[in-house]
């Protein structure tokens, strides 16, 4: 690599891609549009670049980038998962895309009807009663459903109500959410043999704590990828002490078309569209994160929700109960679109399929790399796994993050590292469905060699990447004083 591609600065004065011609119409100046105090008295200090170096200059990133569209990416917890094109091209569709958000309800019936179908969808794959699309990602939705649920004890004469225990194997987004819906935390233990909840724990925090709990959130399969056999008796004790139980529904993608979250007991689900039905992850952008309720929870939906009559589609305003919007509009519908196409695609056989896939792979992965390296909790697992490098840290130093950061040097992306936070030296691995049987023997294989490298090696894999634009970082550096910012004729430094 050239030393003038390692900068970012590339311009120089009168360099630039095509221009337009003047308009020929009259204009209304900036300053009758926009407050002076608003505008710049020089203009942006920005790159004057040509064309061509500017397709160049993105292209070099993107040649940088990891996705899934170009490697293995077996990353647990939030899954990277391959996003069908099909999908990409209805969202893309004229009426789908340029569509907006307050355009008249008659000339907006194809878009409700599909949010109307969608809804109905996802109330039937999880058991629910009615869902609403309009929250923006799986963590918006953990803070709309314990809204909804605050809002029903209120309404029953329980407000006095505000623990919500949370598993110690949760997602961090479950404690956050619960402190945001202005609740505190409890947390459960998990069982030491099985991974599902400690009931003895359980019991104890109910007897102690019952009239104050107002739910406990669950992921089942949890993020061991174990199943909890325990689910209905868990059920059972919440509901007997006046809780409800909300369905964290990050690993819905392992049980669909197998069970349903309303069929286990729960009265609150989210989905996390990214994972369940392949639509692009949000990564800080539109995401969606639906949520679905049974019956009692129903009055306090936020509204609007999509309708039909016998004139044909329309939005059927929240009721007086209701939390009220949770966001501007009614969605990232373009994202809604993609799920819809996912759903439609496979049908409820091939949803059923998804799940199988995604269990099979992952025991599959789980067997493969069990002579090499601990596996937490070596049951049948579901979609994902938690393998260990314990024994390589004991043994010759070798961390989580080591075998991490050696991956890369092979091709592929590395797992969730260091979660669960109850097993040391945890890597998280999913490979989900799209994955071939060949990509799962090339992952094995590498796996296994860093494993053999570790114990001849072991600097070769605690220095690595090697191969990569970037050498390791210092993370701890990294995160204390991230340089976001880029300034005019900043160069890029390597390590």
């Amino acid at each position: 690599m050239s030393v003038e591609s390692l900068i970012f600065e590339k311009g120089a004065p009168g360099r630039r891609a095509a221009t337009m011609p003047a308009m020929d119409v009259p204009v209304e100046p900036l300053e009758d549009l926009i407050p002076g105090s608003l505008l710049r008295e020089e203009p942006a200090a920005l790159p004057e670049v040509s064309e061509i170096e500017v397709v160049r200059h993105y292209t070099h990133l993107s040649q940088r980038n990891f996705g899934v569209d170009t490697g293995f990416y077996p990353l647990g917890s939030c899954t990277m998962k391959y996003n069908p094109k099909l999908n990409e091209d209805m969202a893309a569709l004229p009426g789908f895309a340029h569509i907006h958000p307050l355009q008249p309800v008659k000339d907006a019936q194809g878009a409700i009807q599909l949010m109307y179908e969608l809804e109905r969808y996802l109330a039937e794959i999880s058991s629910m009663t009615r869902v609403t699309l309009q929250p923006s990602a799986g963590a918006h939705g953990e803070l709309t459903g314990l809204m909804l649920i605050k809002a029903y004890h209120q309404s029953k004469g329980q407000g006095h109500r505000n623990l919500v225990l949370i598993p110690d194997n949760a997602h961090g987004t479950n404690p956050a959410s619960a402190t945001l819906a202005d609740y505190k935390a409890v947390e459960v233990k998990s069982d030491d043999n099985t991974g599902g909840i400690d009931m003895e724990h359980l019991k104890t925090l109910l007897e102690s704590h019952g009239d104050q709990v107002a739910a406990i959130m669950l992921t089942n399969p949890n993020t061991l990828g174990l199943f909890d056999a325990n689910i209905a008796e868990i059920g059972r004790q919440i509901h007997a002490i006046g809780g409800q139980l909300y369905y964290d529904g990050a690993n819905a993608n392992a049980v669909l078309g197998i069970t349903r979250p309303g069929d286990m007991g729960f009265d609150v689900v989210h989905f996390n569209l990214h994972k369940t039905c392949s639509t692009p992850h949000g990564g800080g952008g539109p995401g969606a994160g639906p949520i679905g309720v049974k019956a009692h929870l129903v009055p306090f939906l936020p509204g609007p929700l999509p309708a039909k009559n016998a004139e044909g589609y329309y939005w059927e305003d929240a009721g007086p109960q209701s939390i009220g919007k949770v966001r501007a509009n009614l969605g990232n519908f373009g994202v809604l679109v993609r799920a819809y196409t996912y759903i439609r695609f496979n049908g409820p056989d091939g949803l059923r399929h998804v799940s199988e896939s995604a269990i099979l792979n992952a025991n599959y992965l789980r067997h493969g790399l069990s002579a090499d390296y601990e596996i937490a909790y070596p049951h049948m697992c579901q979609h994902e796994f938690v393998a260990t490098a314990r024994k390589q840290k004991e043994e010759h130093g070798v961390t989580a993050t080591d075998i991490a950061k050696r991956l890369l040097d092979y091709g592929m992306y590395a797992p969730t590292v260091y979660f669960p936070l109850i097993v040391p030296e945890a890597m998280m691995i999913e490979p989900t469905e799209t994955e071939t049987r060949e990509s799962l023997d090339d992952f094995i294989h590498v796996m296994k060699t860093i494993a053999e490298e570790s114990r001849t090696n072991p600097e070769l894999v605690k220095t690595a990447p090697h191969t990569t634009v970037i050498g390791r970082l210092d993370q701890a550096l990294a995160a204390r004083k991230p340089n976001l910012r880029w300034n005019p004729g900043q160069e890029v430094t390597h390590s």
